[in-house]
């Protein structure tokens, strides 16, 4: 059914963004309260929406007819049913809440009406892209949220190091566009539609080849890796830490690094067409996750700690999309999406309070000069660790029931070993939060200056956040999977099995925190003794697995090796080669005029009697 209001969510943040900006000129404190009211004012229009889906009705709106050609036709159609409802919610209601965040954190910044516009438009990109009924509207959404990233990963753009980490997530996320290209080419070239919900029928997927299944399959992961930051190409990630906070929690809590987990979950016939294609994500997931969380363990800076965390939790995500189980990824999309970017809110608050320091180590003690944000942080670490009824709880133990219940011919007896793997990185990310938790607000001040609590208007949507990682998963818990049979696969429900079953849940993360608290509190100087120990763990997580030197070694200085070797080859057999063509008959003709053009006056009439005698021939009909 047709619905307008459609239009509206996506054309408030879009039109926000100008009007941000150029109101922003003239008043710059007028371009936060602006921004932050058009994304609040698309989430209201959502909600109106999700009221009226009923049952299987679904709503849609053409907002032009974009392309047709020969027998193509591609409408600009974006769709909304209850996928779309789930991901247009968690965009919109907590991308409000860190615009609102943002007035208060960037407030002294001169560039702040740059820095709304930007989120307003990544906002109106991660739109696009949950909405598209098809995958070229799915595209535009994927480059506009890629393209934002850029703009606001490297929005300090005049520090070197900041703008670099801009261009690395952009390159490495047109790595995964390349893998959407391959896929809309093989899927149009087998189906004859790029149309989502006609793709998702298995009449119209029976006319995809096996083979052609499988390439489709992987290039649509390989999209998925780009975006949501799966091995190898994660490291962007970590170095999107450069942007400011808010763009840190905008990114990794709500809006891009999700698209991956949504493009699985709308495209799940495909993934499933060949069994080796979630096996493939279950293990690169798996070792993403394990990989990240030993990372995390390591790093001192608060806001890298949680960007290695989000990494990982994205791994897990993928554990329960490489099992067929993407109405529970959905559900620890939405789970997450309230605890990090609570834990990233906090932290960009610490931040604020201690006059820029990012450092854990000159920190400490702030449970006292920052009450509300210890809290905050502190409801959010218990969400992350899985302990009952924290929202994180819900999700991560649908996860691990999703795998014990895993059924795949490409894993054989391995499932069970990839659920005891997930369950001691579960232990792993309770303990690195935890170190968090005890090296920032427990002890004593160790930093310069005197930390004061963050301002109201960054304070109040950080304590609404913290109240969500609370409840939010005990309420989704019932009926969210329920929710989503429609457009996804049906699975059953997660109850966590009451107290007993709340209790025996929690263990994984009780052991990371109680392993946390005892090295760090109780008997700091075992810690010495457990780093000899773990010597060779140690220096991997420090090394942060050293992906980004291989990938340079294997990757990128083969590139640049062939790329100059091309750019020799070509310059020497195009461009001079042209140039010596040009050249040669260019001396030629010079050569011929120069013959003809004597200067005598002889020489012209004789050119002038031939010339008429060839006309005369030419022209006149010989008898």
């Amino acid at each position: 059914m047709e619905d307008i209001r459609l239009a509206l969510v996506v054309l408030i943040p879009l039109i926000g963004a100008v009007v941000s900006y150029a109101l922003g000129r003239a008043a710059p404190k007028v371009a936060g309260m602006f921004a932050t009211a058009a994304v609040g004012a698309s989430f209201a229009v959502v909600i109106s929406l999700w009221r009226a889906l009923e049952g299987g009705q679904t709503f849609s709106f053409t907002l032009s007819s974009w392309m047709s050609f020969a027998d193509i036709r591609l409408p600009l159609e974006i769709y909304f049913d209850k996928l779309s409802a789930v991901m247009c919610l968690v965009v919109t209601g907590v991308g409000s809440l860190i615009h609102l965040y943002s007035i208060g954190y960037m407030a002294e910044d001169e560039s702040r009406p740059r820095f709304f516009s930007y989120l307003n438009l990544f906002i109106a990109a991660m739109l696009i892209l949950v909405l598209g009924k098809s995958l070229p509207v799915i595209f535009i959404g994927w480059e506009g949220v890629g393209l934002c990233s850029y703009l606001l990963i490297g929005f300090w753009y005049t520090n070197p190091e900041f703008a670099s980490a801009g261009r690395k997530a952009f390159v490495m996320n047109r790595i995964g566009d390349l893998g959407f290209l391959v896929a809309m080419a093989i899927l149009y070239h087998a189906c004859g539609t790029l149309d989502i919900t006609v793709l998702s029928r298995p009449e119209v997927l029976a006319r995809i080849p096996s083979e052609m299944g499988f390439v489709a399959g992987i290039a649509l992961f390989l999209a998925a890796t780009g975006k949501s930051a799966q091995l190898p190409l994660f490291t962007w990630l970590p170095d999107a830490m450069a942007g400011p906070t808010p763009v840190s929690a905008l990114i990794h809590a709500a809006t891009m690094v999700t698209a991956g987990i949504y493009l699985m979950a709308r495209m799940f016939g495909v993934i499933e067409l060949d069994p080796m294609v979630p096996a493939i994500i279950l293990w690169t997931a798996f070792a993403t996750s394990a990989i990240a969380a030993i990372i995390a363990i390591s790093q001192n800076d608060i806001k890298k700690v949680l960007a290695y965390s989000t990494v990982s939790q994205l791994g897990f995500m993928f554990l329960a999309v490489g099992v067929g189980a993407y109405s529970v990824a959905l559900f620890h999309v939405v789970t997450h999406a309230f605890f990090k970017a609570c834990l990233f809110m906090s932290a960009g608050s610490v931040i604020h309070g201690c006059h820029h320091e990012q450092d854990m180590r000159r920190m400490g003690g702030l449970a006292k000069a920052m009450p509300l944000t210890c809290l905050s942080y502190g409801a959010a670490t218990l969400a992350i660790a899985g302990i009952a009824p924290f929202a994180g709880y819900f999700s991560k133990h649908a996860i691990l029931e999703s795998l014990a219940h895993a059924h795949n011919p490409y894993l054989l007896a391995y499932g069970g070993l990839i659920g005891v793997g997930a369950t001691a990185i579960a232990i792993c990310t309770a303990f690195y939060m935890t170190r968090s938790f005890i090296l920032t607000f427990l002890g004593s001040y160790r930093g310069e200056g005197h930390p004061h609590e963050a301002p109201m208007v960054m304070t109040a949507p950080v304590m609404v956040l913290a109240v969500l990682s609370v409840t939010g998963g005990l309420v989704l818990n019932h009926g969210f999977f329920t929710y989503l049979q429609g457009p996804l696969p049906p699975v059953a429900e997660h109850a966590g099995g009451g107290i007993l079953g709340y209790i025996l849940g929690s263990v994984p993360g009780a052991l990371g925190i109680a392993a946390a608290y005892v090295l760090l509190v109780i008997a700091p100087a075992a810690k010495e003794q457990v780093r000899k120990v773990l010597w060779l763990g140690e220096k991997l997580s420090a090394g942060k697995f050293f992906v980004d030197e291989l990938l340079g070694v294997f990757v990128i200085a083969p590139t640049r090796t062939l790329s100059g070797v091309v750019s020799r080859v070509l310059d020497q057999s195009v461009s001079i080669g042209t140039g010596n063509a040009i050249g040669s008959i260019s001396r030629a003709i010079g050569e011929l005029t120069c013959r003809v053009t004597t200067g005598q006056v002889s020489t012209y009439v004789l050119w002038m009697f031939a010339s008429a005698a060839l006309l005369l021939y030419c022209f006149l009909p010989v008898r």
